[in-house]
């Protein structure tokens, strides 16, 4: 069992470096004012699985192996940074669709390619790998168990407060995008913005690779 101060020392930290808004709140954003509030919250799912999929490995160990290495560290970089950018043109390139898929109440086809985009976003989030192999293992206690296991708990709660997190920005960037779909020209705006804003995010990631 994780000491209780351990926890709450964590729990702020935590708390701290995920609300302050950084690669992955921007990808939530801009999947909100690009495709509305429902295709948010399917790629803050979808992230937070791909997370979820990059902790269960920094917990075997692979993460501190990643963490190590320049080289895989930048593959990992570069590769999300280049799709981040591919899923902003093509935003950009979908904007005159919106009002239309705006309207649309969607399929499983649809949810399920979106959350495939975010989960592929969010394996390919290398300041997990960091936060998970540097940081977790500040916050465990040897005589208190599996050392593993303690940083799957850890990782748990980081992403639990992440998914509530991500999912409130969601929906406060879907009710803007609702407001400006009263306009076609204005939702083409919107769309043209949001795909912007996730190049602008691939780029940052390719340059430092270091925000949620």
């Amino acid at each position: 069992m994780i000491p209780g101060a351990n926890l709450a020392a964590f729990f702020v930290a935590a708390t701290v470096l995920i609300v302050i808004p950084g690669p992955g709140v921007l990808f939530v954003i801009g999947r909100a004012l690009t495709c509305g509030r429902k295709a948010a919250l399917l790629s803050v799912l979808g992230h937070s699985l791909g997370v979820l999929l990059v902790l269960s490995l920094v917990a075997v160990g692979l993460g501190t192996l990643v963490a190590a290495s320049a080289i895989a560290l930048n593959t990992v970089k570069i590769a999300g940074a280049l799709y981040l950018i591919y899923l902003g043109v093509q935003a950009i390139r979908q904007r005159k669709s919106l009002r239309e898929a705006w309207e649309s109440k969607g399929d499983r086809a649809q949810g399920g390619k979106l959350m495939r985009q975010a989960f592929l976003v969010g394996i390919s989030n290398p300041k997990a790998i960091i936060f998970f192999s540097a940081v977790l293992p500040q916050f465990v206690d040897p005589d208190s168990g599996p050392i593993a296991v303690q940083m799957f708990i850890l990782g748990l709660i980081f992403l639990a407060i992440a998914l509530v997190s991500d999912s409130a920005w969601a929906l406060v960037a879907g009710l803007a995008r609702d407001w400006f779909a009263r306009s076609p020209e204005r939702l083409e705006r919107v769309g043209g913005a949001g795909g912007v804003m996730i190049i602008g995010l691939g780029a940052s990631v390719a340059v430092s690779g270091t925000s949620h």
